[in-house]
């Protein structure tokens, strides 16, 4: 996986498709980010780069509550490649 904007965008959609918002906002995470169930709102730090924002979200992305057929295609298979860099790990 490229650690591009373009793929930051790619997986951004995935998480906004499932109606999470996702905010850059500066603080102290212990991991990187913040999830603030009750209102879908993923918060993570600002300071990141593109990568580190990518690793995030790869990590995020298996305690989100996805519906996968509600994807579109595209954002199908990037669930799918995020979810097996994700088990790599």
């Amino acid at each position: 996986m490229k650690y591009t904007q373009h793929t930051l965008d790619k997986i951004e959609r995935i998480a906004e498709e499932s109606g999470y918002v996702i905010r850059y906002e500066r603080g102290t995470f212990q991991s990187g980010y913040c999830i603030l169930q009750n209102k879908k709102v993923i918060v993570i730090n600002k300071f990141f780069q593109t990568e580190g924002r990518i690793n995030t979200l790869i990590d995020l992305m298996p305690q989100l509550d996805i519906n996968f057929d509600a994807l579109t295609h595209e954002s199908q298979h990037m669930y799918e490649e995020v979810m097996s860099v994700g088990a790599e790990r």
